[in-house]
């Protein structure tokens, strides 16, 4: 352990009690102390998942980054371990950056990204730590693994070079990191190693396009379903149609790897998430073979309520949420606590036109599924946290084929470095003949995740400020259905 190590242990053990818990929440993971992002080192390890993750703990605010540690055998308990990174060599003196961990004879391994800036000058390279008993880390005296020479002959820049993403594959390691070309567009690179240690240039994997971005972020390359996936991060790419109006965005390219040439065949893509604070997943295997997918629950340049009114802590991570591939699209079903069900009845007559108030359910750790029968309403609207001045707005149009999650107006206003505050956002509607849809939505303190039936999601944080549980429901036409409220414990 580091200097710099202990001081940041020292430093949360000391002050963790000054942290004001509005808004903090019961299961999504955040760090006990100051600011939390990117999702790093997702791994199932010795009967636990381990989520490290980009952390600053002396203050609310982004800063050289450190990595976090926590452990979890459901992924909705979550225990805070020591501090794992600090930045205190000359390769990562200004921020150990996101990577992964990839597990070997029994240790743990991590590979991050070292970043340094000096006289206007950035650098980036690939790192190695590991762990005997997956707490305690000890850096690579050969660091860094991957740097300049690796780029030789390969239109990248060393100065954005990053977030490498390490998996084993018939024998040998490989290494997929995010870096740019010199006309500014994104492109994932693939190394390759037989111990960890030593590693090689393999390939180009994808280039992308002027409409995929500026630069891509924190890749991950894994096979699900007969398919390979590559999820990444693109940074300003180009609205489209109801897709990627944040100011980072998140991309599935879904198709098949080339292991000859080391290139990427997409069949497809499409945004991961559609709401407005979503960015860098990253998956893991579970004890079972299944895909599980994290990010961090937040957005690049928007208003943190909590730095702002110094509450000692800011961002957090999604639920986690399995995967799987349908129709070459990524599906996602939320990974829940233990439920307790109640379900009710609902019934809105067509010539009903007041909004109908449900049972006071929207509590702060809740799960709620809507199991409609849309075949006869044009527009559903549902009210979360309804109070007589606002409401969440989760809207269904039928007419406009479109699912809109709002949060406008509602709580202490957010606002980002997108032209216009963007509080709202639409995902297509897809329905069947029946028109039967059912919505799941996922409430914890200040954040809400929705699912749908068909595969999509949208993700969400907000800031109350006249409490509410009422929940609201309205419709053009008639409607009927069920409504199933638990509490997540």
């Amino acid at each position: 352990m580091t200097n710099k190590v202990a001081l940041a242990n020292q430093f949360i053990a000391e002050h963790v009690t000054e942290v004001i818990q509005d808004y903090r929440h019961h299961f999504h993971l955040m760090a006990p102390i100051g600011w939390i992002n990117d999702p790093n080192g997702f791994i199932y390890f010795q009967g636990a998942y381990h989520l490290f993750y980009q952390h600053y703990p002396y203050d609310s605010k982004w800063g050289p980054m450190h990595w976090g540690h926590a452990k979890s055998v459901d992924l909705i308990h979550w225990e805070h371990l020591p501090v794992a990174l600090a930045p205190d060599q000359d390769y990562d003196a200004d921020g150990c950056y996101s990577g992964s961990a990839i597990e070997r004879d029994g240790k743990l391994y991590l590979i991050y990204t070292g970043h340094v800036e000096h006289d206007g000058i950035r650098r980036e390279v690939q790192c190695l730590a590991v762990s005997e008993d997956g707490i305690h880390f000890e850096k690579n005296a050969a660091n860094p693994i991957i740097g300049d020479e690796h780029l030789l002959g390969i239109d990248a820049d060393i100065a954005d070079f990053r977030d490498p993403k390490v998996f084993a594959r018939d024998g040998s390691y490989y290494c997929v990191v995010a870096s740019k070309t010199s006309d500014d567009v994104g492109q994932i690179l693939l190394f390759k190693s037989d111990d960890l240690l030593t590693w090689s240039f393999f390939s180009v994997l994808l280039t992308g396009e002027p409409k995929h971005g500026t630069m891509w972020e924190c890749p991950d390359l894994f096979h699900l379903d007969g398919k390979d996936v590559l999820i990444l991060s693109p940074i300003a790419m180009p609205a489209a149609d109801y897709a990627y109006e944040n100011s980072n965005s998140t991309v599935a390219f879904i198709g098949q790897v080339d292991w000859n040439t080391g290139t990427f065949k997409v069949d497809n893509y499409h945004e991961i998430d559609g709401g407005m604070d979503f960015y860098a997943p990253q998956t893991c295997l579970g004890p079972n073979g299944e895909r599980i997918m994290i990010a961090w629950m937040q957005m690049w340049q928007r208003t943190l309520p909590t730095d702002d009114q110094n509450h000692l802590w800011a961002g957090a991570m999604t639920l986690a949420r399995r995967l799987s591939i349908e129709n070459l699209t990524l599906r996602q079903v939320p990974v829940l606590g233990q439920l307790s069900p109640v379900t009710q009845k609902l019934a809105i007559p067509e010539n009903h036109r007041d909004t109908v108030i449900l049972n006071q359910n929207f509590t702060d750790s809740c799960y709620l599924k809507f199991d409609l029968d849309l075949s006869k309403t044009s527009q559903v609207d549902i009210e979360l946290a309804k109070s007589v001045s606002s409401a969440i707005h989760l809207k269904i149009d039928l007419d406009k084929q479109s699912i809109t999650l709002d949060r406008d107006g509602f709580g202490l206003a957010l606002t980002g470095q997108e032209a216009v505050p963007l509080n709202s956002r639409q995902v297509q509607l897809v329905l069947d003949k029946s028109k039967k849809m059912i919505i799941e939505i996922v409430r914890d303190t200040s954040s809400i995740e929705i699912f749908t039936d068909s595969g999509q999601s949208l993700t969400a944080t907000f800031y109350e400020t006249d409490k509410s549980q009422m929940i609201g429901l309205s419709s053009v036409g008639d409607l009927t259905g069920e409504l199933t409220y638990s509490v997540i414990s």
